[in-house]
């Protein structure tokens, strides 16, 4: 049929009064020409078909995973493969009399159809990549950075056997003289290389994963991605940091991921008291304290403790420096205490006390050491806020003072 069209076309010529190897000429390259044009419209009637029948298939289907084919174009892919083959089949008969010309397109299709091949196999990695991203397990263990080492291989490879293909030589060869000047090219991937060794690490010591709240530097907030050579993080408001990947495994960074799993967010805050309004507690001081609903059965049972003491210790109390005593900072601690013992936005399964610390120039420290049940930033601080908005507001009802620097 191909030498019947072409016989025909080279009798156009003749008609047209052509000389006997301009109209053979003109006849194969019109026909070369009618082949790829066929090729073309074959290609878009494929790719029509396809669409109607096979996309439709798997967008009905109830598998989520075959649309990731058409997502990452597996499919239309496949479809350039159609005009490539029938080019491979039909350009050696459409140029009889130009073997050389016919070779070199032969070569050109065969070349475009292992760039054909990379795509696919490429989209395919792609796919199963995303496949593994609808896994809970893919938090824990991002595979982005080993899916972008098989696309740099495979690319790599690709451009191997190109090479090697019009070369006409052995892809053993290419790849020994590829090894004479990697002192070149090791420069040009240090960075892939020290971004893939990173990567393996910190997903081996499950250092990081994809949802994680890191400090580093300037990026404070969720991370996004885990590529190959760098780790994308959305910072709290809102801007983005890129940080290489094995700067993560060569310099320390924050990871609040503890925080979020365990069962609260640390509260560890200090108010400083003035140290000149610390005192012993008189008995009227005492009573006026019993007024208070949260301490007021400690504080029976505490003075009921300290006269047993006393008088079991034959203590002459008439001088308020002799045997126990209490003081109003103690008496405010315990408050303090009780308030986030009865606080019922605090973890009480977790750590909760008051403590005093070392005495600075600025007062003595009370730090407040407890766990938010709610973990989330906003909430978090709205609850630190108001516990220490009450703990200000009540320390002057125990004749206490906060130290401020005037």
């Amino acid at each position: 049929m191909i030498e019947k069209y072409i016989h025909l076309l080279k009798s156009a010529g003749d008609a047209m009064h052509l000389e006997n190897n301009t109209s053979l000429a003109f006849a194969e390259a019109i026909a070369t020409l009618s082949i790829v044009v066929v090729s073309v419209l074959l290609y878009y009637l494929v790719r029509f078909v396809v669409k109607k029948t096979v996309y439709k298939i798997i967008q009905l289907s109830t598998n989520k995973y075959d649309d990731l084919l058409i997502k990452n174009k597996v499919v239309s892919r496949l479809c350039l493969l159609v005009p490539s083959l029938l080019l491979g089949a039909l350009l050696s008969k459409t140029l009889p009399d130009y073997p050389e010309t016919a070779a070199l397109l032969l070569k050109m299709n065969n070349i475009f159809q292992i760039f054909i091949f990379t795509f696919v196999v490429s989209a395919i990695v792609t796919t199963v990549e995303d496949a593994y991203n609808t896994l809970d397990m893919s938090k824990q263990k991002p595979i982005t950075g080993l899916i972008q080492v098989i696309k740099i291989v495979l690319y790599l490879v690709c451009g191997i056997v190109v090479i090697a293909y019009l070369m006409g030589t052995k892809i053993s060869n290419i790849l020994i003289s590829l090894g004479t000047v990697s002192a070149v090219i090791m420069p040009i991937f240090q960075a892939t290389s020290k971004g893939f060794v990173g990567g393996i690490q910190l997903s081996s010591n499950d250092m990081l994963r994809i949802g994680d709240w890191i400090v580093m530097g300037p990026a404070d907030g969720t991370v996004l991605e885990i590529k190959l050579t760098t780790v994308k993080v959305q910072n709290w408001d809102n801007t983005i940091t890129t940080i290489p990947t094995y700067n993560l495994v060569s310099n320390p960074f924050t990871n609040w991921r503890g925080m979020s799993e365990s069962g609260g967010r640390r509260i560890a805050r200090t108010i400083n008291i003035d140290v000149n309004t610390i005192r012993f507690c008189t008995p009227e001081m005492i009573e006026k304290y019993k007024h208070y609903s949260l301490i007021k059965d400690y504080l029976s049972q505490k003075e009921e403790d300290i006269l047993e003491y006393n008088k079991a210790n034959r203590i002459d109390t008439s001088e308020i420096m002799n045997g126990r005593q209490q003081t109003n900072l103690g008496v405010f601690r315990a408050y303090i205490k009780a308030y986030i013992d009865n606080n019922p936005k605090l973890n009480h399964h977790l750590t909760m006390m008051v403590r005093q610390m070392q005495p600075t120039e600025f007062g003595v420290p009370l730090q407040i050491y407890a766990f938010s049940s709610d973990k989330r930033w906003i909430n978090y601080e709205e609850i630190q806020s108001d516990i220490f908005d009450h703990i200000i507001a009540a320390a002057p009802m125990f004749d206490l003072k906060i130290y401020q620097k005037h």
